[in-house]
């Protein structure tokens, strides 16, 4: 468990880390604040670790009975009694434990806290917007507002400004609303938790459908704190709980629509394939954990004096990567086809009862 916690951490914490230098965009391009940044960075840390535990749990069991071989402990078992059998049962019980676990984080955990950090996004506004203005470029991080400033004096101080934002759209009939200002000066003004532009000395174009009209100002407060970033805010299907994704795979089967459910997830075709994929790595995924247990186990059939000990050692550990990979990668196709539904659930289930098996014979063999 020490060395468990120790590389869980270690790697959890390196895959954060660069994850979180690519979540930048949030304050750079999105406009929001550190602190969002954080929570939204900080609230991605258990899909993490559900992802790598399988990893982390064969690396490290791997590594422990790979040392115990080493220091002849695991000659000292066997010495005093505690046969190979079980030994086995052990490992397996410690496995079950861990996919418990990872079940536990990925189908209510995970869900809950990705779902927390959308809602940082969800609420928040543009506060970092003030950084993200260049003079002599489009800026358009906000939704339905595009701004652009010739010249900045000082910070905080512009010189011919063009706003543009949008009231309202609608494609299908070509019409839209829309709001212009042009201001030969303008300042930015923080008072309090409000941010606004103080634009002094222009004029105002309102088009709506047919019609325009516009007017001259001779100083008008531009309120930013109403617009909102272009960041998705609307849930993924990996931050649903499971109890609605279930939900949502029984009434499509029979053909049942389902008001609550359509207004968060659309229970079409394209998505039932990927709540499919996501309900398998939650409920099925983890099953692969006592394989690799097994896997693992495979080191105390051969002495580490033996000299094809480094070579049998390399096989197991390189198996063991591979089975990882099968998962993850046979998991992409169970929202694909049948067949790659098929194959993921019993490609685990056939190495296991191979394994085990394998281990039988071995065990029989050893007690003759």
């Amino acid at each position: 468990m020490k060395f468990f916690l120790l590389m869980g951490v270690s790697i959890s914490l390196i895959i954060w880390v660069i994850i979180a230098v690519n979540f930048l965009d949030f304050v750079t391009e999105d406009g929001h604040s550190l602190y969002v940044y954080f929570l939204y960075t900080l609230h991605n840390l258990p899909k993490i670790i559900h992802r790598v535990l399988p990893f982390i749990f064969f690396i490290s069991l791997f590594y422990q009975i790979n040392q115990y071989e080493i220091k002849n402990e695991l000659l000292i078992f066997w010495t005093i009694g505690i046969n190979k059998l079980y030994f086995l049962k052990i490992i397996l019980l410690f496995s079950l434990f861990f996919s418990i676990f990872q079940i536990f984080l990925g189908a209510y955990v995970s869900p809950v806290t990705q779902d927390k950090a959308r809602s940082y996004v969800r609420d928040s506004n543009i506060d970092f917007f003030p950084s993200l203005i260049q003079p002599g470029k489009f800026i358009d991080t906000v939704k339905n507002l595009t701004i652009f400033i010739m010249s900045e004096k000082l910070p905080g101080n512009y010189e011919n400004i063009f706003l543009k934002e949008v009231l309202t759209s609608n494609p299908s009939i070509k019409s839209e609303k829309y709001k212009i200002v042009y201001a030969k000066k303008g300042y930015l003004r923080v008072n309090g938790s409000k941010k606004y532009l103080e634009l002094i000395d222009g004029r105002v174009l309102n088009k709506d459908a047919s019609k325009i009209n516009n007017f001259s100002f001779t100083r008008i407060d531009f309120d930013l704190m109403k617009y909102t970033s272009k960041s998705t805010s609307f849930p993924k299907i990996s931050e649903l709980n499971s109890y609605l994704l279930i939900k949502c795979l029984n009434y499509y089967s029979r053909g049942i629509a389902d008001q609550l459910i359509s207004r968060i997830l659309s229970c079409n075709e394209s998505s039932v394939k990927d709540i499919k994929e996501e309900i398998f790595k939650r409920f099925y995924k983890p099953i692969y954990i006592p394989l690799l247990a097994l896997l693992a186990c495979l080191i105390i059939f051969t002495s580490s004096e033996s000299k094809r000990y480094t070579f049998y050692k390399t096989t197991i550990f390189f198996l063991g990567i591979f089975v990882i990979v099968i998962s993850e990668v046979s998991l992409r196709y169970t929202s694909e086809s049948s067949t790659g539904v098929y194959f993921f659930i019993i490609f685990p289930l056939f190495l296991f009862l191979s394994i085990c098996f394998y281990l039988i014979k071995n065990l029989n063999i050893n007690y003759k």
